[in-house]
């Protein structure tokens, strides 16, 4: 989850709120990839979850990263919470999940070069304390009560919301795991038919990276359990947007829509201000119950859009949110998806021909099914392995077209990343089939062998 945001003066015109999403808008050579990543970490020899303090820890992950590799620490309250290096951020989420938020950079070369270099860097860290790292879209043994809470001020407040308002939002919090990336938009109308693709074609990275078949240590009959998770959170701030796909969608649309999210928090000097259930509205004419007279900053407005948590986002830029965390390959691959099909014009047009024709009620059955079956989802007449394999071909033909090249030109384009997803394609499987594979096969149903195998 994202750290405070500063900066930005008092919210003076309820203009200011959709200026502040549109001057997200770049001319096409300065679009760029951020690709953010989770996984969980766990005590090497009782394969639980690592706490935050000890000589086993977050925290000591985190210490061991900033005087090893030379990052700047982020403290809340006296307690490290995160790093920051060269435009990129390790951050926590509530349980412990160690995130890397990369850099702003241009190519899909450039970002997996730099999660490899996170990767390496986290496992000669945790190889001296005798910790591990899985990347999994949900814990597949650990129960609630198992799993540590950060010092972070949000989660205290959050984790106390989530019960009133839906049955699955401690569980998202604290034990699911996901790969994410961020990518720019030319104007409004580019980030109208972007976004409108994002949320209407997310089932098939869902299905793609479904890597979520095991939780509490048994099977829990869908591919993708955190997409699962995800649909009874908080029906307020989650979902596929339907008002993203009607006539008069804009940054304005998107502000009316976020208003109606209910708040958190409000971030001063250093503490989280409890908010949770009230309204920015109310806050923008100087009601909030929490703070009484005071208004907004733009910063107060820039932490409430990372509250809200639709499978695509818009801030200034938009995330790409439906996917399971997975293994190490795959990391690059969800870049390199959205890449292709985002940011060359004709891969997005035809991205948009594929869903274009879909209502709601398609949409969000695609969005059922996907978590459920995976790659064998089907539902309103629409093949999930077909719709993949025309999607994967789309995002191949926009890195092409791209043709951005790596390891000193002896590499032509970005289309490589895609191969891990080719095998999706041709096998029909993806890596919750493999699991499910090994644990009824060769595992003899001992979940545990999932670390050994599946660890960073």
């Amino acid at each position: 989850m994202s750290i405070p945001q500063s900066g930005g003066g008092p919210v003076e015109r309820f203009e200011q709120l959709a200026e502040y999403l549109e001057a997200g808008c770049k001319p096409k050579d300065d679009w760029r990839i951020g690709t953010e990543h989770e996984k969980f970490g766990y005590c090497k020899d009782t394969l639980k979850p690592l706490p935050y303090d000890g000589p086993r820890s977050i925290k000591a992950m985190l210490e061991g990263i900033r005087d090893r590799f030379g990052w700047d620490p982020i403290e809340e309250q006296g307690n490290i919470i995160g790093l920051t290096k060269d435009g990129a951020n390790i951050s926590l989420e509530p349980g412990g999940q160690f995130e890397l938020s990369g850099a702003p950079l241009e190519t899909i070369h450039q970002t997996c070069d730099e999660v490899n270099a996170h990767l390496r860097d986290v496992q000669s860290v945790a190889d001296e304390i005798g910790a591990r790292f899985i990347g999994l879209g949900a814990a597949p043994e650990w129960t609630h009560d198992q799993m540590p809470m950060m010092p972070k001020g949000r989660y205290r407040l959050m984790t106390d919301y989530m019960g009133r308002v839906g049955t699955h939002g401690t569980q998202m919090m604290y034990r699911t795991c996901t790969v994410q990336v961020n990518l720019d938009f030319g104007s409004e109308a580019d980030m109208v038919k972007k976004l409108r693709v994002a949320l209407a074609l997310q089932p098939v990275a869902t299905a793609l990276f479904a890597n979520s078949p095991f939780f509490e240590g048994k099977v829990n009959g869908h591919k993708s359990w955190r997409s699962r998770i995800w649909r009874d959170l908080d029906p307020a701030r989650t979902g596929t947007l339907p008002f993203v796909f009607e006539d008069g969608m804009g940054f304005q649309r998107y502000v009316d829509y976020a208003l109606d999210v209910p708040m958190y928090f409000v971030y001063r000097d250093g503490k989280y201000i409890n908010a949770l259930g009230q309204s920015f509205r109310d806050f923008l004419n100087g009601e909030l119950p929490a703070l009484p007279g005071e208004k907004p900053t733009l910063s107060d407005w820039a932490d409430h859009l990372t509250t809200i948590f639709p499978e695509a986002r818009l801030k200034k830029f938009i995330e790409m949110r439906g996917a399971d965390g997975g293994p190490w390959r795959r990391l690059c691959a969800l870049p390199a998806l959205w890449v292709g099909m985002l940011y060359d014009g004709a891969a997005l047009d035809a991205a948009w021909d594929l869903a274009k024709g879909w209502d709601t009620q398609t949409r969000e059955a695609l969005r059922v099914a996907a978590s459920v079956d995976g790659l064998q989802a089907e539902t309103n007449g629409v093949r999930m392995h077909d719709l993949a394999r025309e999607v994967v071909a789309i995002a191949e033909a926009g890195l092409k077209a791209r043709a951005r090249p790596g390891a000193g030109g002896m590499v032509p384009d970005e289309t490589h990343f895609l191969n891990a997803l080719q095998e999706s394609i041709e096998t029909g499987k993806v890596p919750a089939d493999e699991l499910l594979e090994k644990y009824h096969g060769e595992w003899g149903g001992d979940l545990n062998r999932i670390y050994a195998e599946y660890s960073y």
